[in-house]
This record gives structure tokens, C-alpha cells and sequence, in this order.
């Protein structure tokens, strides 16, 4: 019977072992290391097929989803087929332009006044450097009937309650979770031509008649958004990251940093405002160290407002620090978060 190579090998290393003692140890590694990659070889040769199964799945998982990313986003309505894939479309207006050396961490994070400058859409942006109008906080008490110089009522402690992911107030919205298909919600008017989910009003002026009690003079801009004004905002944004030399993939990542992606905004559901002061009317990291911002960073959650991206949570969001964005989550919700200083994802992960 002919022997195997494992056998035959087995015979000659022995046969030396006995022959000569000193060299038993010797032998016996040796041995073991041939085996050891004979198994190995053999393990791959009679496995090749299945290998380069797998191999081709990863392959053809990694190309599709780099070159399908533009057509991706434009039946999702994130981008416009022309600034997907411009470079092939010949009556296109954006083509991708050489690309120099760019470290992304180190690019200026454009604003969205920035970009309203440049636009000529469907809105008025004369009116405001947001899209919509701003008031002051005296006109928007009084239009809700609300006397500015008339003392702030006690609020009621609500009971505890169990929390519940079907809670309107608490729904997830961001880059891996986008708005639910078919939510819907009643628009409540603050002033004019700025609206929002009309349950989260009655807190918001309480919220706004506190600060001016202590000479803070807070002013909304940007409430509810439309999906035209979020996708003329981020597609503005991609285009003059491409403009300063980025390759298209770098500029869309860049630009998700600060404008969240169509389809996946809060401020799509009414219940997220940008807001900023009288005194500083930037939407800067800024705002954050003046007497308006940590103010509202101390005190929103008495009226179910959190601070929806804050600082060290980055990682986490994925959306820079902005000090300006607040979200509604409840009284309930957003004393937790407040508390055990965790962002919106972070409590979804603990209590719900």
C-alpha cells in the first residue's frame, strides 16, 4: 500500500530520532512545522473553491458600493444626479475637479448662511440668512398672548413614566436612522412664517419667557425645514467642498459633518430649532460660550429640550458640536440625559 506524505515523512524523522538521540528534540519540531504547513496547504487546496466564493462576494461588496454610491443617492433624493456622477453627464454644471491634497480635519466647516447667499431657489432668502424670518422674543409672546413682563408660572412636575419607542417625542432621526415613511405631524405657527410641531410650542415659549426673565434675549431661526430646503442646503455644501479641490466622496462625508443628510433631518419632523441670541447671531461653535448659550445648555432640559449634538458626543452623532441645535424629547427624557450627560443615541441605547 503506498504511503501518504504525513506517513512517509513520520518514517524518516523517526528513523533519524532513533539513529541519532541528540537529535529526538530537534527532529520532533521539525516534524511538527512540516506537518503544520502541509495541513495548512492542504486545508486551502481542498477549500479553494469555497475560498474564492468568498473572496468574489467581498470584491464585488466593495466595488459595488463605491461606484453605485452616486446612482444610491440620487434615487434617494440625497444629491442630484448631477452632482453625483457630473464627470459623465454632459450638459452637467459640476464636474469634479482635480484633486489636490486635502485634510478634511483641518477644512473650515462651512456655515448655512454661506451657502444662502449663493442660492436662487424658490425661497426668499432676503428675509433671512436661514430661509425664514426672525423675531424678536416680545413678538413671539405676544403673538401666543403671552405678556413678556408677566412672571413665568410654576410648572408642574410631571409623574415618572415608562418610556416608550413609539413616542412622537422621542423618535430617533439621524444618518442610520432616517424618518420614518409616512410620518407625519400638525404644524404649529411661532411667528409668521416659522413653524414646528405644534405640541412642542407651550414648552418652547416657557423656555424662551425664562431666559428673557434673566435678560437673556433668545431669537429661533431655522424651525421646520422642508426636504427642498435640507437637500439645497447639503448639495450646496458638496458642491464647494468640490470646488476647493476634494474628490466628491471626501466632500459629501465632510459636508454630513454639519448639514445633516436629506431624508434624515430633525428638523424635518418639527421638533428642532437653531437657535441663537440677540447679542450673537451666528450659528458658530461661538454661541456655546456666550451667556445665551450656556443658558440654555443648563436649563433647556426644564422644558424638554436637549442639547441634540454636544461636544465629545462627535464620535457618537456623527455631527460636529453645535451649541445652537436644540431638540425636543420631553421633560421626562430630557432630565436623564441632562443628568447622566448622554446624547439622544445613547439614551435610545439605555432605556429604550
Amino acid at each position: 500500500m503506498k504511503k501518504t506524505f504525513r506517513e512517509k515523512t513520520i518514517f524518516i524523522f523517526s528513523k533519524i530520532a532513533k539513529e541519532h538521540r541528540r537529535l529526538h528534540y530537534p527532529c520532533l519540531l521539525t516534524l511538527s512545522l512540516i506537518l503544520g504547513i502541509y495541513y495548512v496547504v492542504r486545508h486551502f487546496a481542498t477549500n479553494a473553491k469555497r475560498y474564492a466564493s468568498v473572496a468574489f462576494v467581498v470584491g464585488f461588496f466593495m466595488s459595488s458600493c463605491s461606484f453605485s454610491f452616486a446612482v444610491f443617492a440620487e434615487r434617494t433624493s440625497f444629491v442630484k444626479a448631477q452632482e453625483a456622477y457630473g464627470v459623465v453627464v454632459e450638459d452637467s454644471d459640476v464636474s469634479l475637479a482635480v484633486e489636490s491634497e486635502v485634510v478634511p480635519a483641518g477644512q473650515i466647516l462651512l456655515e448655512d448662511e454661506e451657502l444662502a447667499e449663493e442660492y436662487d431657489g424658490e425661497y426668499d432668502l432676503e428675509e433671512d440668512a436661514q430661509g425664514v424670518d426672525t423675531y424678536t422674543i416680545d413678538d413671539i409672546l405676544e403673538s401666543h398672548g403671552m405678556d413678556p413682563s408677566q412672571q413665568e408660572q410654576e410648572m408642574e412636575a410631571s409623574e415618572e413614566e415608562a418610556f416608550d419607542a413609539s413616542d412622537w417625542r422621542l423618535v430617533l432621526i439621524n444618518k442610520q436612522h432616517p424618518i420614518p415613511e409616512g410620518y407625519s405631524f400638525d404644524f404649529g405657527t411661532i411667528k409668521g412664517n416659522m413653524k414646528c410641531d405644534k405640541r412642542i410650542i407651550d414648552d418652547l415659549l416657557l423656555m424662551m419667557k425664562a431666559a428673557k426673565d434673566e435678560g437673556i434675549n433668545l431669537e429661533i431661526c431655522s424651525p421646520y425645514r422642508d426636504l427642498n430646503r435640507q437637500e439645497f442646503l447639503f448639495n450646496k455644501k458638496v458642491k464647494i467642498y468640490m470646488g476647493q479641490g476634494m474628490s466628491y466622496m471626501d466632500a459629501y462625508k465632510l459636508a454630513s459633518q454639519s448639514v445633516t443628510v436629506p431624508g434624515a433631518s430633525e428638523h424635518q419632523i418639527g421638533l428642532a430649532l437653531d437657535i441663537f441670541c440677540d447679542t450673537y447671531k451666528y450659528l458658530d461653535e461661538g454661541f456655546g460660550d456666550t451667556q445665551a448659550g450656556i443658558w440654555l445648555a443648563e436649563h433647556c432640559h426644564e422644558y424638554g429640550f436637549t442639547l441634540r449634538y454636544p461636544k465629545s458626543k462627535e464620535y457618537i452623532t456623527s455631527i460636529e458640536y453645535e451649541p445652537w441645535h436644540f431638540r425636543y424629547v420631553g421633560k421626562e427624557a430630557a432630565f436623564i440625559m441632562q443628568e447622566e450627560d448622554i446624547c439622544l443615541e445613547e439614551f435610545w441605547d439605555k432605556y429604550l
